[in-house]
């Protein structure tokens, strides 16, 4: 996942804080020491951001006091270079306010995503700044910097900026609530820490015994499982106990319920109101402006094509589960929501000899992470080096450098296992865009994988192995992406339904026998994982991709309805009740509330297609890749050149079309889709 803050903002921002002060002239001056050099406390934190939101402020008054004609050096460089502070501070702030275990610094960085949305803000209504940008004169400039004026511009007038000023104060007050907003469903989200209790052990029973080691019974004799994903995965995929399943589940699917409905209804009230200040009759309408897609009818036409072209298979698949189910209940009539990863599991083992519980003693978490970096530093020949004397914001992050052909060339950060108050899901944050001659690009992992306790070797599923490989594509995007000579088309700006993309395209190496031998050894013998349980579960994993799309499809839709038609209409447990019924043949579970812990509904907001629409690429791109050997030296290179080192200087349809040889299509994602499971086993 690529986190998404402010889709409403023009701005992407993902750079650094810890810069020097201004240099005499008022331009941005820049280290590349970690980013957390000199950012102990709350204090220190606040006072170099408040003074990099000054710096910020005084590069517009640089470009605005200009005298003459507009160039690049008195007009586009200050306006750059107030961006860099911009996107430093709400890239870290946004951060902070996900991971810092300091309950201060956390509120501190809030109330430091708001100062720098409140200026960016500003700047965007800035009609004279923007018509400074509009009068330069752009002959003789390289295609970068034009097509960088164009988007901006384009950015502008989405943003209001040709609109009259008392729209724009509405604009400006919209967009201040809209951030107050989503910190609070992102927080309610953050701090529901639930917990389902064991009195019995029995109930444990089909669970690793990894698994079981680590949840002993506490002095009162009971187990307490949390919510977070490596105690609730595991059980719905092996615990035999219906009762646990269900349990968790219920409480999995009402995180942040009921503190998010009220403030879901007022994300999607506010939005409308801001769609409509800025002259477009829905929030869908208005976000898709700049996507791929165009428009939201766009999407959800897309949306309609998805659903059609997976009906079939996924329902094959139920009726596959269900027939499995009636060998433990002969009279079962359904497959019940909390029971469809279970069977689902049971199916793979019965019917294509693949228990999951192979693969787990191969994947201990440290033998993954080496895997991960040694198998893209080969792709993409680099070297990655950890640096163990940088500061960072928890004893349990860890912080690594890239280096190419022996020069610094990126900077990132693992912060890989849950704890409280962190993000609970699996992203990667920008910290630092990268500049030519400039500043080394910054990133952060943020996951919740098992692991990080002693004695514990955090035997991770296949899942989770593929959400690190995709994650790492994230970051190598940004890395790559951050030698632009702007930051305002650095790191991954590009359009936001392809950002996904070419980390979908990473999980690829992760379903390859010789890439998971490379690294892939059981905790205990130390042997390597064998090919031939690799093809099993490539085998297996055939079945249940129908049912995946279409939940997959449950949550595009959804997006999409709470912010394409009036919100005095939309009723979120109606409408998700609704499109489950119509998408999904498991019967929705009453008592539920899953949007209230959908945090892509304020990230994402109406555009959740766009990992879908991502996927369709990536499958594009991945049919163009010699399959023999995904480990050769240099195979992606090319890759590398055309589509990750472009970051946002591009469209992205562009892109994608420099690597195709021409635009891409949905061929392969049908092959995908429909690509048959082999022979039951006998």
């Amino acid at each position: 996942m690529k986190p998404m803050r402010g889709l409403y903002l023009m701005l992407f921002f993902s750079a650094a804080l810890n810069l020097g002060p201004a240099d005499p002239g008022g331009a941005a001056t820049t280290s590349d020491a970690p980013f957390w050099t000199g950012l102990p406390d709350t204090v220190t934190f606040q006072a170099t951001n408040d003074e990099r939101l000054a710096r910020a402020d005084r590069a517009i008054a640089r470009l605005l006091a200009a005298a003459g004609p507009r160039t690049i050096a008195n007009t586009l460089r200050p306006y750059d270079d107030a961006l860099l502070e911009l996107d430093a501070v709400a890239s870290q702030a946004s951060l902070m306010e996900n991971v810092h275990p300091d309950a201060r610094l956390r509120a501190a960085a809030e109330k430091l995503s708001q100062k720098a949305s409140a200026a960016a803000t500003e700047l965007s209504l800035n009609r004279a700044v923007y018509d400074a940008l509009s009068a330069l004169d752009l002959e003789g400039t390289d295609a970068e910097t034009r097509y960088y004026v164009e988007k901006t511009l384009r950015d502008f007038r989405l943003a209001g900026v040709d609109r009259d000023e008392a729209t724009r104060r509405q604009v400006a007050k919209r967009r201040e609530e809209l951030v107050e907003i989503g910190q609070a469903f992102s927080r309610n989200i953050r701090s529901d820490l639930r917990t389902v209790s064991v009195d019995d052990p029995a109930q444990l029973d089909g669970l690793p015994a990894d698994y079981i080691a680590r949840h002993p019974r506490d002095k009162d004799g009971k187990i307490t499982l949390t919510i977070d994903y490596p105690d609730a995965i595991p059980v719905f995929s092996y615990a035999r106990s219906d009762d646990l399943r269900r349990r968790m589940y219920m409480e999995f699917a009402n995180r942040a319920h009921p503190k998010n409905m009220e403030v879901l209804d007022q994300l999607i009230a506010k939005r409308d109101e801001l769609a409509k200040l800025l002259g477009y009759p829905s929030w869908a309408e208005y976000i898709t402006a700049d996507k791929m897609v165009e428009h939201a009818a766009n999407a959800s036409a897309f949306i309609d094509e998805v659903v059609a072209a997976s009906g079939d298979k996924a329902q094959r698949e139920y009726q596959m589960l269900l027939e499995r189910k009636r060998q433990d209940e002969p009279q079962a009539s359904v497959i019940n929501a909390w029971e469809s990863t279970y069977y689902s599991e049971a199916v793979r083992k019965s019917s294509y000899d693949f228990d999951a519980q192979q693969v787990r003693p191969y994947f201990p978490y440290e033998r993954v992470k080496q895997g991960v970096l040694d198998v893209t530093a080969r792709l993409f020949a680099v070297e990655f080096r950890q640096r163990k004397d940088a500061p960072v914001w928890d004893p349990a992050v860890e912080c690594w450098e890239m280096f190419d052909r022996g020069k610094l060339a990126g900077r990132f950060y693992l912060d890989m296992h849950p704890r409280p108050d962190k993000y609970n899901h699996a992203a990667q944050f920008d910290i630092r865009t990268g500049v030519k001659d400039r500043q080394i690009p910054e990133a952060a992992l943020i996951c919740n994988f098992p692991g990080g306790q002693p004695n514990d070797p955090g035997l991770m599923e296949h899942g989770d192995v593929r959400t690190f490989f995709h994650e790492f594509g994230h970051l190598l995007h940004s890395l790559f992406a951050g030698r632009h000579q702007w930051v305002g088309i650095g790191g991954i700006r590009t359009e936001h339904d392809f950002v996904e993309a070419p980390s979908q395209m990473l999980e690829e190496w992760t379903w390859d026998p010789a890439v998971l031998a490379s690294f892939a050894r059981h905790h205990e013998t130390g042997k390597p994982i064998p090919a031939d349980l690799v093809r099993q579960m490539k085998r297996a994993s055939e079945f249940g991709k129908g049912l995946g799309v279409r939940r997959q499809m449950v949550y595009a839709r959804t997006s999409l309805s709470c912010y394409d038609r009036d919100p005095a209409t939309v009723q979120t447990d109606e409408l998700v009740k609704s499109i489950s019924a119509r998408y999904q043949p498991f019967p929705y579970v009453e008592g539920t509330h899953m949007q209230c812990a959908f945090g892509h509904l304020d990230g994402y907001s109406a555009v959740y297609y766009t990992y879908m629409w991502s996927l369709v690429i990536a499958k594009d791109m991945f049919s163009h890749v010699d399959k023999k050997n995904l480990l050769v030296p240099g195979l992606a290179t090319r890759y590398r050149e055309l589509v990750l080192t472009p970051g946002g200087s591009k469209p992205a349809a562009e892109l994608v079309s420099s690597f195709l040889g021409r635009p891409f299509n949905n061929r392969a994602w049908k092959a995908w889709l429909n690509e048959e499971e082999s022979a039951p086993a006998q």
